[in-house]
Parts: C-alpha cells; sequence; structure tokens
C-alpha cells in the first residue's frame, strides 16, 4: 500500500510540473528579440531564400565536377540469322549467332574555350549571390516583424485610451442623470452625453479590432498557429532620440557598405561578365580524351565463353578535336546578349542603390520629423489633460455645458492619439536609421 501510495504521489508532482510548464509556455510574453529569433527560424519567405541558398551551391558543386571523366558501363545480348556480320569478329558469316558484349569506357573535356572553368567561377559567384539574397530577405522579415511589433503595442495603448475615456464618459452620463432629474440641465445635454457613451465605446471595439489585426500580421510573419495565443512585451519608456549631428550621407555610405543587397548587385555584374566569357568560349576548338574496354562473345566461335573473353578483350584511347566554323550564328547572339546583361546589371545596381537612399532619406527626414512631433505632440498632450480635468471639475460643479465637456475630452484624445503615434513613429525611424548604420535592432 505504501508503494502505491509514493508511486500516485511521484505522478501527481510530475503531472503538476507538467501542467505548470504547459502554462507557462501558453502564456509567454514575446520580446522583440523573441519575435525576431523566432521568425528568422520559422518563416517560409526566410526558408525559401535558403533552399535557394541550397540549390545554388548545388549547382556550383555540380559545376565543379565537370572537370571529371565520365565513366559507363554497357552490356548486350543479340541473336542475329541469316546474312549477317559477327559483332565479335566481324566476318560476313550465314548462319545463327549469339553474341554477348560488355564494356566500359570514359571521356573528359580537357579544352572548351576555358568554359568549364568560367562556368565554375560564375556558379561559385552565384552561390555568393543567393547568400546576400538569403540576408535580404532575413533583414526584410526583420523590418516586418518591427513595423508589425510597433503597430501592435500602438494599438494596445490605443485600446486602454478609448477604454479610459468610455470609463469617464460613462461616469459622466450618470452625472448628466442626476443633473437632468435635479432639472439644472436640459434633455439634450443628457443624450449628447449619451451620445458621447456611444462613440466611446465604438471606439474601444474599434482599437480592439485593430490590435487583433495587427496580432494576426505578426502571427502570419512568425508562422504561429491561428489558434496560438500571443501576447508582445511593453518597451521602455526611454525613447532613444535620432542624433542630430547625424549625417544622412554618412548613413548611406554606410548603408552601400553592409546592405546584402547591395553586394548581390555587384555579383550580378560579375556573374553577368563570366557568361560573357563562356559565351566568347564558344568560338574556340574542344579536346576531347575517350578510352574504353569490352570483350565479347560469339556463339560460332568453338572456344569457351571465358576463353573467348579472354581473347577478346579490347582497349581504345582516343583524341577528339571539334574546330568551329559556323553554327547558324549561335555563339555571336549569345556574346551580344551577355553584353546586354552586363549593362542590365549595372543599371540594376544603380535602381539599387538608389532605392537604399530614397530609404535612407525618408527613414531621416522622418525621423527629424517624428523627434520635433513626439515633443510637440506630449507638450499638448499634458496641456489638454490639465484642460480636461478642469473641465470635469467645472462640469460638475455646473458650470460646463456636456457639449463643451465632451469637446474638451475628445481634444484631449485627439491630444494623446497624436503623443501615441509619434511616440512610436520616432522609435521606429531611429531603429531603422540604426539598421543602416549596421547596428542592432532592439528596443
Amino acid at each position: 500500500m505504501k508503494l502505491y501510495i509514493l508511486i500516485a504521489g511521484l505522478l501527481f508532482v510530475q503531472f503538476s510540473f507538467a501542467q505548470e510548464a504547459a502554462i507557462t509556455a501558453t502564456h509567454k510574453i514575446w520580446s522583440l528579440q523573441d519575435c525576431i529569433d523566432y521568425a528568422l527560424e520559422n518563416n517560409i519567405t526566410v526558408k525559401d531564400a535558403a533552399l535557394t541558398k541550397s540549390i545554388a551551391e548545388i549547382d556550383y558543386s555540380k559545376a565543379k565536377s565537370s572537370r571529371l571523366p565520365n565513366l559507363f558501363g554497357s552490356a548486350s545480348q543479340s541473336f542475329s540469322n541469316g546474312n549477317t556480320i559477327d559483332p565479335i569478329t566481324s566476318s560476313y558469316v550465314t548462319d545463327q549467332i549469339h553474341s554477348t558484349n560488355v564494356g566500359i569506357n570514359s571521356s573528359m573535356t580537357l579544352f572548351q574555350g576555358n568554359q568549364i572553368n568560367n562556368q565554375i567561377a560564375q556558379n561559385k559567384i552565384l552561390f555568393d549571390k543567393s547568400v546576400f539574397e538569403a540576408e535580404v530577405a532575413e533583414n526584410n522579415i526583420v523590418l516586418n516583424i518591427l513595423e508589425t511589433y510597433l503597430q501592435t503595442l500602438y494599438s494596445k495603448e490605443s485600446i486602454a485610451i478609448a477604454q479610459n475615456n468610455l470609463a469617464a464618459s460613462e461616469q459622466e452620463v450618470v452625472r448628466a442623470k442626476s443633473r437632468l432629474d435635479a432639472g439644472t440641465i436640459a434633455l439634450s445635454d443628457y443624450t449628447e452625453a449619451q451620445s458621447q457613451a456611444a462613440t466611446n465605446k465604438y471606439n474601444v471595439i474599434s482599437a480592439k479590432k485593430d490590435y487583433n489585426q495587427y496580432i494576426i500580421a505578426l502571427k502570419q510573419l512568425l508562422e504561429l498557429s491561428p489558434i496560438e495565443d500571443l501576447e508582445i512585451e511593453t518597451i521602455n519608456e526611454n525613447m532613444d532620440l535620432v542624433n542630430l549631428e547625424l549625417n544622412k550621407v554618412d548613413v548611406y555610405q554606410k548603408a552601400l557598405g553592409i546592405l546584402p543587397e547591395i553586394q548581390s548587385s555587384n555579383l550580378s555584374i560579375e556573374a553577368s561578365k563570366k557568361e560573357l566569357d563562356i559565351a566568347k568560349g564558344g568560338f574556340l576548338p574542344t579536346l576531347s580524351l575517350s578510352g574504353s574496354l569490352g570483350s565479347g562473345y560469339t556463339s560460332i566461335n568453338t572456344n569457351t565463353f571465358s576463353d573467348q573473353f579472354d581473347v577478346n578483350f579490347n582497349q581504345k584511347l582516343g583524341l577528339s578535336l571539334t574546330i568551329p566554323i559556323f553554327n547558324r550564328n549561335q555563339t555571336k547572339s549569345a556574346v551580344q546578349t551577355a553584353t546586354i546583361n552586363i549593362e542590365k546589371a549595372e543599371i540594376q545596381k544603380l535602381s539599387t542603390e538608389k532605392e537604399v537612399y530614397k530609404k535612407v532619406e525618408t527613414a531621416y527626414q522622418n525621423a527629424m520629423s517624428a523627434q520635433e512631433q513626439v515633443v510637440a505632440a506630449e507638450a499638448s498632450k499634458v496641456a489638454a489633460e490639465q484642460s480636461y480635468k478642469l473641465a470635469q471639475k467645472k462640469y460638475e460643479l455646473g458650470a460646463l455645458s456636456t457639449t463643451d465637456l465632451v469637446i474638451s475630452q475628445n481634444t484631449f484624445t485627439i491630444a494623446q492619439q497624436n503623443y501615441l503615434q509619434s511616440k512610436y513613429l520616432n522609435i521606429l525611424y531611429h531603429q531603422l536609421l540604426q539598421f543602416y548604420q549596421g547596428n542592432d535592432i532592439k528596443l
């Protein structure tokens, strides 16, 4: 009996720990870094880029193997009747012949206009390019996570603002009802208070809907199940402000040196140049080496199977030279196409640099603007809050109409939303400037 009690106790303890672990896992609060790390491991766009990189690596390995000789084995069994040539002795006979042939053969290209070496070099460049493209995909996910995370926090705080306004307006409805019963206000003032409460209730519902939409977007970036709960961590209110001495040209130059899309553009040009070298190799001759080993058996020979295989054993070794004379301008067209592709790759690089400059310029200008806006919005919010509190006291004393109170509350609400928006925009653009300088994104 004691043993049964001990086992039951151990099982209970184990079950309790399992429940606690499940609860802890279910109620995990995700920080920005948690979201970034998880997305880089699980996001399907990142995985797709990684698979593309793996394919490029395989192509590079295959190109290197093209230097090696091939090797094939063959075996055949044939039957012929009547006038025929013996496949083993090459004698012209009139008979039924059973013959067997086996052999191995190999060939390798010794020279092909240096196309093999250039192909290997091009595939190495394309592999390196795929590495940078995978980094581009990761960076895009990181920036999407950052933006969605901040939007989610913004909508979460918007819910709190809307709920506070709803609570305040519901109290004002109660006060308005008391004053209406006392005959100190008109019915229109009471209905206006009710209308404001209804509007604030609608705002709460709308804010919750926006929050849920951002949570869905964040889940999709993280590749989380729709039924899985997701709660994100709030950020430190002590916000870093953009350094006013920061030079956007310096940021742009740093971005050109570190962003993988720039490196990818450079490698696209190099790959196109190698394609031109490969195309030009088509004008040059090709020299190949081949060799084979073989033997066989024929039924018209009286020797045994093993004796014939020994006697008929043969070896061949040969060189083959192919000189291109005219191939319907295929090589010429390939050279012209490769030349154009080089120009296109150079134009694409310029386009990528322009896009990077646009992003840096936009982030810089928005960061400067958001930094000034957050200071002004905070001052406006403080003033609007004081004004609203004063209006509430006047309303309680009957010195202010319901309309004026509603106007004051709406002014305070707008000031809160403006401050909230400028705060998160300031954080977003500050982090973007950090990213373009090669610094880590962190809140």
